[in-house]
């Protein structure tokens, strides 16, 4: 009796196949049937420069599932599985640009920017009177004896408080 259940599940699986290699066979058959139907419904549903990796990969992915001879409906598993396929791929893609743009490199004009914002700040953050100076002689273009006269004082205070600027400035820069 045990050879004639041995003999019916021989029959079963097929002609000299064993109960390991029924998997592989029914995603030979799947395989030849869907392959064709599979590459087209990807590549219409998604793109088609995408639609090739995605079949291949869900070949592998089912290669390595397990329970193909639980499945009912061939055509939806094999959709399905290259859907979320698809989608993952989007998703990372999606990841890798957020991450590309937030970690790219400044252009010139930002670098320039933001060059320009620290300068600004140090010199805003320079002491009243030394900033008035300082101001006064690098961007007004006035001389040392121009600026005593405009702010009342004399012109060696004015040079003395210009090399005090410079001194601050130069230290801010060197951090």
């Amino acid at each position: 009796m045990a050879e004639a259940q041995g003999a019916e599940r021989d029959d079963e699986i097929g002609q000299g196949e064993t109960a390991e290699g029924r998997p592989s066979r029914i995603l030979e058959d799947w395989h030849a049937r869907y392959d064709g139907w599979l590459g087209a419904q990807v590549r219409r549903r998604f793109s088609a420069q995408a639609g090739e990796d995605i079949v291949q990969e869900t070949w592998l992915r089912l290669a390595a599932f397990g329970g193909v001879e639980a499945v009912r409906h061939p055509k939806a598993f094999l959709l399905r599985v290259a859907s979320n396929l698809a989608i993952g791929q989007a998703r990372r893609g999606a990841a890798a640009e957020r991450f590309a743009a937030a970690t790219a490199p400044t252009t010139a004009a930002q670098a320039d920017q933001m060059e320009t914002v620290f300068f600004r700040q140090i010199v805003l953050d320079l002491p009243q009177p030394l900033r008035d100076v300082f101001l006064l002689s690098r961007v007004g273009g006035l001389t040392n004896s121009q600026i005593a006269e405009q702010l009342g004082i004399s012109p060696k205070t004015v040079e003395w408080r210009m090399t005090r600027a410079l001194a601050r400035c130069a230290a801010q820069l060197r951090r």
